[in-house]
């Protein structure tokens, strides 16, 4: 009998949005959703997913893990585990991001600083046959980067729209960045980088990458000054980046980058900290050249370091769209903004509108996160919790997902082939399509739908389908089901 190949898995990423603003205002909180982690760092999600999030656990002991909330519950088995971690205070499994093709391909990238030499390394995962379950001995280094020093690693990774790799590197540590490295366009370190992991591994250069044509800097720098990015985002709708940069011993600061940007921003460390001049050499502070931050705050009443967040772009509180969320770790202070057209409006301190209550509380706040639909999140470092933050009212009417499932996998039973796989609350029916090779474009003629219409049990239940006698028949097959909204 010939082997019958595992399903391949495809999808598009497509983009949950609300683009309906009420005038209506409506206070929210917040709900425990996770709790027992060992320092949760990171929540985000696989776009369409609306029934996973991924939490990046920094470390336990020299380990740390990505693991998975499925439907409200977490899973006994995480998706991954990183092994011989350096553990210091700021070191550790630090960030995780999909490729905006994995459905195809399967592939996500992780951060961490590892147990040998403290080096940041950049490695890329493999998911395995079981989609909550990722191929630990597929990691292959993209790239490795020296740390001279424990602290100010950044560590966050994610995906632009325009489908390159960003990575935020801290200044290497210590204090005031004492090799000025954040200036030195022959340093990784301080900047932001930006690669193309999909063209050639380990991976190349955006041929529109600022420093391209430099004889002398390294071309994978976007942007550059910055002391320790350790969380930023981008706004899903409109693809500006926000940086939440971490100060030295005055000032904390977030920086801005439009969606037009060709980069090449120098953000002023270290002759600046916020808006104000350092003393220190390395660039010429308020010189016309450097970028400025929008925002910047100082270390009074506790406050220490800024942990950076996200637009709000989900749809359950149609009245925060567009709105900024960031935090300081030390005061556990949570505010927010809107940010159009070069000025802040709507400032708010959101402290005692988001605490959880019930005898629970959100302190040493590590990263806010994103799912599927937009919905934010909180971790809570040093109490092991995360929190989403949800309106006080019922919530508004979100979309229904319409796209390609993800969690398709196939057992065979006899010489039958049965599908599996998670059916989402608000999707009626469901279409199965087979192909006879794995790279036929989709949709495409060459995918023949072998049954449709089929019902959706309400809420998130187990779906199947049994393409009968596929394995007798000798034949290579290849699946994608479709979820149809009503």
């Amino acid at each position: 009998m010939k082997t019958i190949l595992k399903p391949q898995l495809f999808t598009y990423a497509f983009l949950l949005i609300c683009l309906s603003i009420t005038t209506a205002v409506q206070a929210s909180h917040t709900v425990r959703v996770a709790s027992g982690l060992s320092r949760p760092v990171l929540v985000t999600a696989l776009p369409g997913d609306t029934a996973r999030i991924f939490i990046v656990e920094q470390r336990n002991g020299s380990t740390g893990y990505v693991r998975i909330v499925r439907n409200g519950s977490v899973l006994t088995r995480p998706f991954l585990s990183v092994p011989n971690l350096a553990t210091d205070n700021e070191q550790g499994l630090l960030g995780l991001a999909f490729d905006p093709n994995y459905a195809v391909n399967g592939y996500f990238f992780v951060n961490y600083t590892r147990g040998s030499d403290s080096a940041t390394v950049i490695e890329r995962y493999h998911v395995s046959a079981d989609p909550d379950s990722a191929d630990a001995a597929s990691g292959q280094t993209v790239l490795m980067i020296p740390q001279p020093y424990t602290n100010h690693n950044g560590g966050n990774l994610v995906f632009g729209n325009d489908g390159f790799l960003y990575i935020g590197m801290g200044d290497g540590g210590l204090a005031n960045d004492p090799g000025n490295r954040a200036q030195s366009d022959t340093s990784l370190l301080g900047k932001f980088l930006r690669i193309d992991v999909d063209s050639a591994f380990p991976y190349s250069i955006p041929p529109t990458n600022p420093f391209v044509d430099s004889p002398t800097a390294r071309h994978e720098i976007w942007a550059k000054g910055v002391r320790n990015p350790w969380r930023w985002s981008f706004d899903r709708l409109t693809h500006d980046l926000y940086i939440g940069d971490v100060g030295q011993d005055a000032w904390e600061e977030i920086d801005f980058q439009s969606a037009n940007s060709a980069g090449g921003e120098n953000y002023g460390w270290r002759c600046m900290e916020g808006l104000h001049c350092t003393g220190l050499s390395g660039c010429t502070c308020n010189d016309p050249s450097l970028t400025l931050p929008i925002y910047n705050y100082d270390h009074s009443g506790g406050k220490c370091a800024i942990t950076g967040g996200y637009v709000y772009r989900g749809c359950a509180d149609s009245a925060l769209q567009g709105t900024y969320f960031f935090a300081d770790f030390c005061s556990n202070q949570i505010w927010s903004f809107r940010f159009e057209n070069g000025v802040i409006s709507d400032f708010q301190d959101r402290t005692t509108e988001l605490a959880p209550g019930g005898g629970l509380s959100i302190s040493s706040i590590s990263s806010f996160g994103e799912d599927a639909m937009g919905e934010l999140y909180i971790c809570d470092l040093n109490d092991g919790e995360v929190f989403k933050i949800v309106p006080d009212g019922p919530p508004d009417e979100c979309p229904c997902v319409t796209g390609v499932v993800r969690d398709l996998v196939a057992a065979p039973s006899g010489n039958d082939l049965v599908l599996h796989w998670t059916a989402g609350g608000r999707i009626e029916t469901y279409t199965v399509y087979r192909a006879a090779f794995a790279d036929t474009p989709f949709p495409g003629a060459g995918w023949t739908p072998i049954a449709s219409a089929l019902p959706s049990v309400p809420g998130p239940a187990a779906m199947s389908f049994t393409d009968a006698g596929v394995i007798s028949s000798g034949d290579r097959s290849f699946y994608i089901v479709t979820a149809v909204c009503p």
